[in-house]
């Protein structure tokens, strides 16, 4: 039986100096802002002083993230699992697993699931949270 990458993520741990965290044990965090957005926070600035933080998104079927942008961040997007789309900027890309995008610091963006929840693995440097 093959797993796909989502799924394996979700059986294993996160690594750091001082802990040991199992993915399937962390909470799923509503975004405060747009329904049917939610974050795994998988490594946070507490982790690395600050530098990155790394989150698995989960955008349910149908749903968005809205325009916004992240003041000084660079922003990594690792498509691990469905369909839907990012603009950054005025520049389409299609998401679908495999694909990735970067997003500089301070450029509006949007992300939108297609028919299935699209599953992301986020990377900020520095840290969002």
């Amino acid at each position: 039986m093959t797993t796909g990458i989502l799924e394996a993520i979700q059986e294993e741990m996160v690594f750091g100096t001082s802990d040991e965290i199992k993915v399937r044990d962390l909470t799923w965090y509503d975004h405060p802002t747009f329904l049917g957005v939610s974050l795994k926070h998988l490594i946070t600035a507490k982790n690395t002083d600050g530098k990155f933080s790394s989150h698995l998104v989960r955008v349910n079927s149908g749903c968005e993230i809205g325009k916004h942008i992240h003041e000084g961040k660079w922003e990594l997007h690792e498509v691990i699992k469905g369909h839907g789309r990012c603009i950054i900027e005025s520049k389409e890309v299609n998401y679908r697993a495999g694909v990735a995008a970067v997003i500089p610091p301070d450029i509006p963006h949007i992300v939108k699931a297609g028919e299935e929840d699209l599953y992301i693995l986020a990377k900020f440097i520095p840290a969002l949270v």
